[in-house]
């Protein structure tokens, strides 16, 4: 792509919504009758800028690319949020993490336990600083955002080990990182909406306490990718299906079985009792029926479920808060939603 149309796409992006929509009059992409927002569309055609559909990206260019979303199209911490970087339990030793409040010294607080997204071999804790610290401000409450091990260096079961212990973490000791353990939530998007909904499974399979609430944003629910959306958006924007492919290589070890609950959430048995979910998708995402289908079972199940679907969206929007004014949006329903229950 030459580099004036690159620049153009970039303005695009930023625009307002209506100057968007003018530029893309005629070519917005609909799938199932879902039309993409003018302003996602310019995100996703700067996303095919930098990485090639059909061609597999380096591990390092892959981790490059999500951190420049970040840099470049989401918007910072908000200044009022204070934050510390601490270590918490993992599964095989300590972990980073980061914590956000606008009183770090206030104990007793109602918190959610962040796990980012990034197919579990991209993205941490500068990735989705922003995200954390809005929803900190807003919902009025604690964020710990876990920087859990990633593949390939660290392949399954490290992440789910390390969102396990953490969590496990938080409920032995809340004096030491100033948690109400009765108003605990845990949410994360994409890998980090699957490794949520495993840590539900891995809790009710121990006979442990489950948090408050959880939020699935995106989340990846069933490794056999034979949905519908999976179908219709293999050559999606941001997410094809191929790379998610390529992701669950990276992140499965070899001879593991790809419908285990702690890889395939939607498998277990244990959806019944789960606490109140709130599950985003996005309408141009492959993933998009994995969080209508999810919400569908943990209602099914007799469980709290409530589903506020992005049809124009793709994913990882809810990062791109400075391009796609229905990010900022996103990040306030979260926000609302969890001050209403914690």
């Amino acid at each position: 792509m030459g580099k004036l149309k690159l620049l153009t796409l970039v303005a695009v992006a930023r625009a307002p919504e209506p100057l968007a929509a003018l530029f893309f009059a005629g070519r917005r992409k609909v799938v199932d009758g879902r039309r993409i927002d003018a302003k996602a569309q310019a995100l996703g055609e700067l996303f095919n800028s930098v990485r090639v559909p059909g061609v597999t990206p380096t591990l390092a260019d892959s981790r490059r690319s999500l951190q420049i979303l970040a840099d470049k199209f989401d918007l910072p911490s908000p200044a009022a949020v204070q934050t510390r970087d601490v270590m918490l339990p993992g599964g095989a030793g300590e972990r980073p993490a980061r914590i956000y409040d606008t009183d770090l010294s206030a104990a007793d607080r109602p918190t959610l336990l962040y796990i980012h997204g990034g197919g579990w071999v991209q993205g941490g804790i500068d990735t989705h600083d922003g995200l954390c610290g809005q929803v900190a401000l807003e919902a009025g409450i604690r964020v710990i955002s876990l920087d859990y091990r990633l593949a390939p260096e660290h392949k399954f079961p490290a992440g789910p080990d390390d969102v396990l212990a953490a969590y496990r973490a938080l409920r032995a000791s809340p004096r030491v990182w100033g948690v109400d353990p009765a108003r605990l939530a845990v949410g994360g998007d994409s890998a980090g909406g699957n490794l949520t909904a495993v840590l539900m499974h891995d809790l009710a399979a121990a006979g442990e306490a489950l948090p408050k609430a959880q939020v699935l944003i995106y989340p990846a629910v069933d490794a056999r990718m034979q949905s519908r959306s999976m179908e219709a958006l293999k050559d999606a924007y941001v997410l094809p299906r191929d790379r998610i492919q390529w992701y669950l290589e990276q992140y499965l070890p070899e001879g593991q079985d790809w419908l285990d609950p702690r890889v395939s959430p939607l498998n277990s048995p244990h959806l019944a009792g789960q606490p109140p979910a709130l599950i985003l998708n996005a309408g141009h995402d492959p993933l998009y029926d994995d969080g209508t289908i999810y919400h569908e079972a943990l209602t099914a199940a007799g469980g709290e479920a409530v589903l506020h679907p992005f049809p124009g969206q793709v994913h990882a929007f809810v990062s791109a808060r400075r391009a796609i004014p229905q990010a900022v949006e996103a990040v306030s329903l979260i926000a609302d939603w969890l001050k209403a229950r914690l």
